[in-house]
């Protein structure tokens, strides 16, 4: 009991925040180090059990509970929730579909984590506060304990595996093709839609065993798939299936090499991240392309944008659904236009203004309402709002390497929005406002429509948004970005999903990248390249012919 007592209360839920903004901002994960232990599961016996219990206690409780129940201080936070090991049902096995997971794969959980959810590599050769081989496998030993059916003999699960197939058909277009075509005759778009993008579903309305709200995965985004993002990963989850969810084995629906078909074709659907953070706006001759199926844009260079839960300020969120948007950029003489693509699963168009919450009274008292907590995290609440995403730049460009806070600047270096909502789209009218925000605490000052020269036009198909904004390149506006050919201009986004509950500061935000329309190379620039060739063609020239003569001259240096 003394080891109960001396667990953190609040911190859990603050330390997973900082957890899921660090591994969301660093982008893909690490070099996977070894899956495999170096042995066999060594014998549970008392004292293994008992450093298993201590290190659960100091590592997992705050998420599994101390009864391993799921729920732990941190797991209402948490999108999906902690795993209920009481249970005995596990999702990711090299096990039939309902079977018990075997030790191996406990281990492997454990050591590379579940990328996209709360449950963090404890791998010590990934991260320094990692577990070392012999510490997770005490731990493996405590969890076993809270499933009475690991104790039974007749749940054997090494009598379930699911061996991966000998010959595998290599990743190559035509195994992709076939794999296409089961894709196709499989229905697997009912649910991840044809794109893979997660949109089969047409409402938020699909439940796991336990009755927790759940969104079809996103195929294409590779970091956001639990089990693994590689060809054997995912043929293994088509065969043992994802226990606890509509996830189902296709092992008596597809045969082996149909899986692995399968397989390859959802590896070719992952999105390759660009590892740029400079935005390269496109110079174009005549207007810059105003809709978002301009054939104009598949000339510009793309650049992703990786964005996190906002968990700076209260009311704090670290479920974000939109992890990434891409965006190009193009200008001409006069104007500057920004393409902006993400996936979302559902089209949000109607905002529930009665529902919003009211982020300066959050400055000025404790009590917030039902959404927050005591520790500033907001619970999933999915309530329909809008769509939105919004552009941020600094008022004045800074100096040197010191911007304004990514998170709406600040007093001194406020920071203008431009900011499209889906509904405002859907009604016709001005779909993008602008504003100046001095920082999260006070509420940007809107333009008025009359005086914005932001324009936007948006397009939703099938689980993705395109929306462009355009604006002159420069304003008479003294609190207005202003673009400049030859200059590095600071650039963040933010990102809004109605449907889960995002609205306000509860969105997903961005670090700092930059957008440079590139300076034209002035014509004397030429001029001078041409000059240089010619006088050193010249220089060289003559001494070619110097030296002839030297050659032709008596007592002239001997050849």
């Amino acid at each position: 009991m003394e080891t109960l007592r001396q667990l953190p209360r609040c911190a859990p839920a603050r330390m997973l925040a900082a957890l899921g903004v660090a591994l969301t901002l660093l982008g893909a994960a690490p070099a996977r180090a070894a899956d495999t232990p170096g042995g066999a599961m060594p014998e549970a016996t008392p004292e293994l059990v008992e450093q298993g219990r201590a290190i659960y206690f100091r590592r997992c409780s705050f998420c599994h509970g101390l009864l391993g129940d799921g729920n732990g201080p941190a797991a209402e936070f948490m999108d999906p929730r902690p795993r209920d090991f009481t249970l005995g049902t596990f999702k990711f096995r090299t096990t039939q579909s309902g079977e018990l997971p075997t030790d191996e794969d406990l281990f492997r959980t454990i050591s590379r984590g579940l990328p996209g959810t709360g449950m963090q590599s404890f791998d010590d050769a990934r991260i320094k506060n990692g577990l070392s081989e012999a510490e997770r496998w005490a731990v493996i030993a405590y969890i076993k304990t809270f499933a009475p059916e690991f104790d039974d003999p007749e749940f054997d699960p090494y009598q379930t595996l699911v061996a991966l197939p000998e010959n595998m058909a290599p990743y190559n277009a035509d195994s992709i093709a076939k794999g296409a075509a089961v894709f196709e005759r499989a229905k697997c778009w009912e649910c991840h839609g044809r794109q893979g993008r997660g949109d089969g579903q047409k409402a938020f309305d699909r439940k796991d065993d336990w009755g927790f709200p759940i969104r079809i995965r996103n195929l294409t985004h590779p970091w956001k798939i639990k089990g693994g993002a590689e060809v054997a990963d995912i043929y293994m989850r088509f065969s043992t299936g994802i226990n606890g969810t509509p996830m189902p084995s296709f092992v008596k629906a597809l045969d082996a090499d149909e899986r692995w078909y399968l397989a390859n074709f959802i590896k070719s659907l992952q999105h390759q991240l660009t590892g740029h953070q400079v935005l390269k706006a496109l110079a174009v001759e005549g207007a810059v392309p105003e809709a978002p199926d301009d054939a104009a844009w598949a000339e510009a260079e793309p650049m992703d944008v990786r964005l996190t839960g906002q968990v700076v300020a209260a009311p704090r969120w670290q479920n974000p659904s939109i992890e990434l948007v891409t965006l190009k950029a193009a200008f001409n003489d006069t104007e500057i236009a920004f393409l902006l693509e993400w996936d979302d699963p559902f089209e949000d168009l109607t905002h529930n203004d009665a529902a919003v919450l009211d982020t300066t009274e959050l400055s000025r008292v404790g009590g917030y309402n039902s959404y927050v907590a005591a520790n500033d995290m907001v619970t999933r609440q999915l309530e329909t709002f809008r769509d939105a995403v919004a552009l941020q730049f600094p008022v004045r460009l800074p100096e040197g390497t010191v911007k304004p806070h990514f998170m709406r600047g600040a007093a001194s270096t406020p920071v203008q929005l431009w900011t499209w909502k889906a509904d405002l789209e859907a009604g016709g009218g001005r779909s993008v406002e602008e504003a100046i925000a001095r920082g999260w605490r006070q509420t940007p000052q809107v333009r008025p429509d009359d005086q914005s020269q932001v324009s936007a036009q948006a397009v939703w198909d099938q689980g993705r948004w395109r929306v462009v904004m355009k604006r002159p390149l420069t304003t008479g506006e003294r609190n207005d970005v202003q673009f400049r050919p030859g200059v590095f201009i600071p650039l963040a986004v933010n990102a809004w999903d109605g449907s889960n509950g995002e609205h306000g500061l509860i969105m997903s935000l961005s670090t700092w990248y930059f957008v440079l329309l590139e300076a034209p190379v002035p014509v004397r620039v030429y001029l001078l390249t041409v000059l240089a060739f010619l006088l050193t063609g010249a220089f060289a020239l003559w001494l070619v012919r110097r030296a002839e003569r030297e050659n032709r001259e008596p007592g002239g240096p001997e050849t």
